[in-house]
């Protein structure tokens, strides 16, 4: 890998050179019409939000784990475009929680419980969400590059292993410190090469205001940096996508990832080296589509061999013709989980997928189990899960879900869960949409989950949220 790395550093280096060669021997007219090709964009974004949680990590009222809050995330950004080949992107964020009513601790946030006032609007970290160059047809080759920090949001196979590389500031970014080269082999394949250093703390742009928010310059100070991952994280990720018939996307990948054991914790307190294999298909059969994926994993998580699974199958139907379009969809999910009875450790590991696709609540909930212990760490679960939806106005959409969930073992029974039962329980969802303008848009989300014998305590828990997102 670090042979790879020097060529393509030697690579990028002669790139650079050719460019300084032509631009020494570039006439005054062709810079002047390289001046005028160059472009310069700029725009802003606010999401406001507002969340409910009831009984979120452990299903049990006597626990008083409930949260009301606010949170208000701002962005802006710019990106020069140099010529048809080159261009730069930088975006800044924040994001802040206002709170009036925080039950039960927490090492990073501050105990704000009904006693105590005083909530604070403060502004937090301000961080470079986006910071990358492209450069397209390398050195006169089909071959574009994205280097720096960026975002894959629904790039790969719908999210399933790569979407979100900072899960533990929840949806505040998304971004990879990555270098991704992809090879446009044909006009029907394309073949990406990426690697990925995601550290637990910003190690290479660090934010902005971080030296106001350290307990160690101000012990009276509740405020303490953001945590993005659980521990550092590194991964090589080989990714082709296929149109070579009609109608059918195939993509196939091979990802090798590597956890730290450092400041690891639940399913990640030991170091892991992870080899996956998969593949996802999505078949047009208008008006059915048919959508599935999945991925064998094998390595070594700390002294013990690992060997894991995971995939979906779905079904999806449209109704054109019908009044308000509706749309309905079916399937069924599976993740393995850990065998205690065997030597080897079983569970899925989510990589890089640590994000709410299948339900804000259940990855707030998942985080409780025993044997589990991290935000988002989808393992050990079938799902069977339904939607349908429909449009009854051109900016509005309503959507329902309803889900059954399992566990495909008994999880070590703690405070949380039983450590007997695997129905993990009933999940029914619901989401109404508006888009008051292209810049305007609105959403209500509700959530409710009612527990099975896989925990201690059967009391409903919900997950509630309304949304405004702005964009100038």
């Amino acid at each position: 890998m670090k042979k790879i790395a020097v060529v393509m550093v030697l690579a990028l280096l002669g790139f650079i050179g050719d460019i300084w060669a032509e631009a020494k021997t570039e006439t005054k007219a062709e810079v002047a019409k390289k001046a005028d090709e160059m472009k310069f964009k700029f725009g802003s974004s606010l999401r406001l939000r507002h969340e409910y949680w009831k009984n979120w990590r452990d299903e049990d009222s006597d626990q008083h784990d409930d949260r009301n809050f606010f949170r208000i995330k701002s962005s802006v950004w710019g990106q020069l475009d140099v010529n048809p080949d080159l261009l730069f992107y930088m975006k800044l964020t924040n994001e802040f929680k206002a709170y009036t009513m925080f039950e039960g601790a927490s090492s990073g946030t501050p105990d704000k419980s009904a006693s105590k006032k005083g909530y604070h609007f403060d502004i937090n970290e301000i961080v470079f969400d986006n910071l990358y160059t492209d450069i397209k047809n390398f050195v006169g080759l089909p071959i574009d590059w994205r280097l720096g920090r960026q975002d894959f949001l629904g790039t790969y196979g719908e999210g399933f292993l790569i979407m979100d590389g900072t899960p533990q500031d929840g949806s505040r970014t998304f971004y990879f410190n990555a270098a991704k080269a992809s090879w446009r082999v044909n006009d029907k394949n394309t073949l990406d090469f990426i690697y990925i250093n995601d550290p637990r703390d910003d190690e290479f742009l660090p934010a902005i205001n971080r030296l106001e928010l350290t307990k160690i310059s101000n012990p009276n100070d509740d405020k303490v940096p953001q945590n993005l991952n659980t521990t550092d994280e590194q991964a090589y990720v080989l990714y082709l996508k296929n149109k070579n018939i009609k109608d059918l996307g195939l993509e196939g990948y091979y990802i090798f990832k590597k956890e730290a054991e450092e400041g690891g914790t639940g399913m990640q307190s030991k170091e892991t080296r992870l080899s996956t294999l998969g593949s996802y298909a999505k078949y047009d059969l208008n008006p059915w589509t048919l959508r599935g994926q999945f991925a064998g994993q094998f390595g070594e998580y700390g002294e013990k061999g690992r060997l894991g699974y995971g995939g979906y199958g779905f079904v999806d139907r449209v109704f054109k013709d019908v009044r308000w379009s509706p749309k309905a969809s079916a399937g069924y999910i599976y993740l393995s989980g850990d065998d205690l009875t065997t030597a080897r450790n079983e569970a899925w590991d989510p990589l890089f997928s640590r994000w709410p696709w299948m339900s804000e609540l259940y990855i707030l909930s998942m985080a409780g189990d025993s044997n589990v212990g991290i935000l988002g760490y989808w393992t050990n679960l079938s799902m069977w899960r339904t939607e349908f939806s429909f449009k009854p106005t051109g900016k509005t959409k309503v959507t329902l879900w309803y889900n059954y969930l399992k566990s495909n073992h008994v999880a070590p029974g703690n405070t949380i869960c039983s450590g007997t039962g695997r129905d993990r329980g009933h999940l029914p969802q619901f989401r109404v949409d508006y888009a008051w303008t292209k810049n305007v848009s609105m959403y209500f989300l509700a959530e409710y989950l009612l527990p099975g014998d896989f925990y201690v305590s059967s009391d409903e828990a919900w997950f509630l949220r309304s949304e405004m997102q702005l964009k100038f």
